[in-house]
């Protein structure tokens, strides 16, 4: 009775919450309702200025100030703040310590290229200030076991952006896994459909080189990997997969340096004008000749490396076994996860963009015999990310948002999904499994 009711009221894209204090749950970002969090935000790309910055600014004034902005590009940074309507001090990459010197915030925010982000997670942490990452918190392994040691040593706390448990059906289906009805969850189907669109996207920016993202099964994927860990609650023990750089990259006989410059543009399928989106233009296009990052990059780049089809497998220590997949040039995009339990199984389909109407964007099937089966349908909110956006920075700056799923990451949670994503990326390299605790030790008596 007590799920049943909980489903009822997500399915209306109901969040409930009471009152609680943040700092129980939140990493202190929030000292009280009557002084604002002090933020300073590193990386202002199209994710930090908008999620991070804008969308802060417009809906969480009357408890946040932005008061520092940092990025390697300085003209890219001066677009932000005007975009983003801030006063906010501005300071060039190197200038990262004068920035936490002058303006004294509470929290830096890092949103920066992923190969990046543990150097200022590790920076800010010494600097005696908590840290709010986007995913993943680190591309290889020695990063995280450096955000590992600066955290402990330091006593502060770092957040990790993991949106998807806050997006619609996330919480039914943690409410079903935790009820147990299921009994123990034997295995996990997880499958990650990305359409010519939002597939190709990532590969015409930095993504699309290990370098900078460490793969897709660290950047797109420490998401899923980290919604798989939170709904079972179990920790990766062991890692082995496949992939391959199948469609994208050297799989064409032409390509350009980017878009804007193609000979090809009648012939290739994947032409985007990036000339008719001004945000992207006074973002990148406009900043392209300060550090040469060309946003409308070809997809076809012989220097792409990041797999775009790939299997990985991982045991946890409560006996689990998730499958994963990803493929990034399919007809249609979202996803189809599935949990097999002991008395039944939980199927879920996410319908995100496909060449047929449904009635319902998530869909449950809960089966728990050969006769009966329940299907539960539920309606995505507004917002980013159907509303998953909101909810995260809803329960990190309000006061008094109670966090009833345990959906707030801290660094652990960020750790163990990039994990998943950089012991497949070693396997694929070395043909092995890979044990997870081989990568990073924790210390015994910590959490994080």
């Amino acid at each position: 009775m007590k799920r049943r009711k909980f489903l009822e009221n997500s399915s209306k894209a109901v969040i409930a919450s009471t009152v609680l204090p943040l700092d129980a749950i939140a990493a202190n970002h929030v000292k009280s309702t009557s002084q604002k969090t002090k933020v300073a935000l590193v990386g202002t790309g199209s994710r930090g200025s908008y999620t991070w910055g804008k969308a802060i600014l417009d809906g969480y004034n009357q408890w946040v100030d932005m008061v520092g902005l940092c990025d390697v590009n300085p003209k890219r940074m001066a677009y932000a703040k005007k975009y983003m309507g801030t006063g906010a001090k501005t300071y060039l990459s190197a200038d990262f310590d004068r920035m936490i010197e002058e303006t004294q915030p509470d929290v830096v925010i890092v949103t920066t290229t992923d190969s990046f982000h543990a150097d200022y997670i590790v920076r800010a942490l010494e600097l005696g200030r908590n840290v709010i990452s986007e995913k993943p918190v680190a591309t290889e392994a020695e990063q995280c076991q450096r955000i590992v040691d600066t955290e402990h040593a330091t006593g502060k706390k770092v957040t990790v952006g993991f949106n998807m448990r806050f997006m619609p059906g996330s919480g039914e289906i943690k409410e079903i896994l935790d009820s147990g009805e299921l009994g123990n969850i034997l295995s996990v189907q997880f499958q990650e459909y990305l359409d010519l669109s939002h597939g190709a996207s990532y590969f015409r920016r930095w993504h699309g080189k290990i370098k900078y993202s460490g793969s897709l099964f660290v950047h797109k994927a420490s998401h899923h990997f980290d919604l798989v860990n939170w709904l079972i609650d179990a920790d990766p023990v062991e890692v082995q997969a496949m992939g391959k750089v199948a469609f994208y990259g050297h799989n064409h006989p032409f390509r350009a340096r980017n878009c804007r410059t193609c000979p090809f543009t009648d012939e290739c399928e994947f032409y985007w004008d990036m000339t008719k989106d001004q945000r992207m233009m006074d973002l990148y296009g406009n900043c392209e000749d300060v550090d040469g990052y060309f946003r409308d990059g070809c997809v076809w780049d012989n220097e792409i490396d990041t797999y775009d089809t790939g299997l990985v497998n991982v045991n946890y220590d409560n006996g689990t076994l998730l499958t994963y997949s990803m493929n990034t040039n399919l007809p249609y995009e979202g996803q189809y996860i599935s949990f097999t339990g002991e008395k039944g199984r939980l199927d879920v389909r996410l319908f995100n963009r496909q060449p047929w109407d449904e009635e319902a964007p998530v869909k449950l099937r809960l089966s728990k015999d050969m006769q009966t089966s329940e299907v539960i349908s539920i309606q995505v909110g507004s917002g980013g990310h159907g509303g998953a956006d909101e909810r995260i920075k809803d329960l990190i700056f309000k006061p008094g948002v109670k966090d009833e799923l345990g959906r707030h990451a801290g660094s652990r949670a960020g750790i163990m999904s990039s994990l998943i994503g950089i012991a497949a990326r070693q396997s694929i390299e070395t043909g092995t499994k890979i044990k997870v605790d081989d990568l990073v030790q924790f210390p015994t008596t910590w959490r994080g």
